[in-house]
Parts: structure tokens; sequence; C-alpha cells
């Protein structure tokens, strides 16, 4: 198959300065970061659902284990020379850690949403079980969070491939 149009404008797009790439990668750690501290201060905080906050603490843990695992130069493939051995170990181990976030990001989900609207005051006299409101609407929001962020993320993609489809910059026979 010959090398198709699409292909040569990724390759050939202008890379992110270092300072670009640096910063983006703070950011993605910022909410880990506030995950991580959010369970830690909290962990007590929700006998209803005493998950939520370890659910917190390991899911920021695990994301900031991913981002620093991609940053690693072993990470890469070479351009020139032979492949590098422990880049195929960096990449399953990638995939190993984002399969783990996958399935407790789903845990992470029943935990949460299961007790949506959680009685969040610790009442003495009752003895109905509270979550801390704080903790709480964190968690949800933080995950509910990356589900807007993977919706926007698929419409944006199909919007970007329609573009090119009716500028004929793509041909759906090249993938075939």
């Amino acid at each position: 198959m010959a090398d198709s149009v699409p292909m040569r404008i990724i390759r050939n797009a202008p890379r992110p300065s270092t300072p670009v790439l640096v910063a983006i990668k703070v950011l993605v750690c910022i909410i880990p970061l506030a995950q991580i501290i959010m369970g830690a201060v909290h962990l007590e905080d929700c006998p209803r659902q005493h998950y939520i906050p370890i659910y917190l603490i390991v899911v920021g843990v695990f994301a900031i284990m991913l981002v620093a695992c991609i940053c690693l130069p072993c990470a890469r493939e070479p351009k020139d020379g032979p492949p590098n051995p422990l880049c195929r170990i960096s990449l399953g181990w990638n995939a190993l850690l984002a399969v783990f976030l996958v399935a407790w990001f789903i845990a992470g989900n029943v935990w949460i949403y299961s007790i949506y609207k959680p009685n969040y005051y610790k009442n003495v006299t009752s003895a109905e079980p509270y979550c801390d409101k704080t903790l709480y609407l964190f968690a949800f929001w933080t995950t509910t969070l990356i589900y807007i962020l993977v919706g926007l993320f698929v419409v944006v993609g199909f919007l970007v491939l329609v573009g090119l489809y009716m500028c004929g910059q793509a041909d759906p026979d090249d993938y075939i």
C-alpha cells in the first residue's frame, strides 16, 4: 500500500517544544495529585462507601505512574538502529497500567454512582451512614469529567475525520 496523505501529514507535523510537553504533563498530573490528597485527607469520612477515598488514592497514584512511565526515554522506539528491548517492556508495562486504570475506573464508577445522593452529614442521632460532601462531590465530578473528556475526544475526532474526508485529505480506500 502506498504512503497515504494523512500519514505524511502526521509525520511532517511540527513537534511541540519541550517546555510545552512538560507543561502538558504537569497539567495532566494536577487532578491525580488532587485525588491522592482528597482521598488521604478524607480516608475515614465516608462510612456509606468506604472504598471511595481508597479509589481516589489508587487512581491518582496509578495515573501519575502511567504519566511517569510514558515520559521515560526508554518508552520510545529509537529512530535509527536496532529496537530497544527495554522499549517493549516499557510498552507492556504501560499497557498493563492502562488496563488496570480502566478496570479500577469501572469499579470506582460502581462505588460512586451507586450511592448517589448520599447523606452528607454526620448525624449522631441517625443510624444512616454518611459520606463527606466535599469528598463525594470531588469523586463524583472527577469521574464525570473523564466521561466528558472522552465524549469531547470522540466528537472532535469524528469531526476531524469528516473534515479531512470533505477536504479530500482522507480517502476511505486507504484504510482497507
